[in-house]
């Protein structure tokens, strides 16, 4: 971890803490092209530069999400657009097991998005 991204993920408490350390392993286990960094003082992670999900907490529930930037593209029946036009989140319970497979679903779709020129990256 980068000195920026410690601060977000020690700054939590438990369980949150290690529900955001798990989310962000998942993530860049996903693909050797995804990449790590700070945006608006939260993680985000993008693709060949791309942005592709970032990790917050909900300000009013206070439950850890994974924000999907192209989540309109995204048909999940976790997913949840809210008021956001072209962004979904997926809320993600840090008192129980971390569904792994749901997210690694999720973000082999987004992913795909990206690998298939959808999504225009920077190479």
């Amino acid at each position: 971890m980068s000195k920026e991204s410690d601060h977000f993920y020690l700054k939590k408490s438990e369980p949150d803490r290690s529900c955001f350390l798990a989310l962000r392993q998942i993530i860049l286990h996903e693909d050797n092209l995804i990449t790590e960094t700070i945006k608006y003082g939260i993680p985000c992670f993008c693709y060949k530069n791309k942005i592709v999900c970032y990790l917050n907490t909900d300000k009013k529930t206070k439950v850890p999400y994974l924000l999907m930037v192209e989540g309109k593209h995204l048909n999940h029946p976790k997913l949840e657009a809210g008021n956001r036009v072209k962004m979904k989140i997926f809320k993600v319970n840090p008192h129980i097991d971390i569904p792994i497979k749901e997210i690694q679903l999720l973000l082999n779709e987004a992913l795909d998005l990206y690998k298939n020129g959808i999504i225009k990256t920077k190479d």
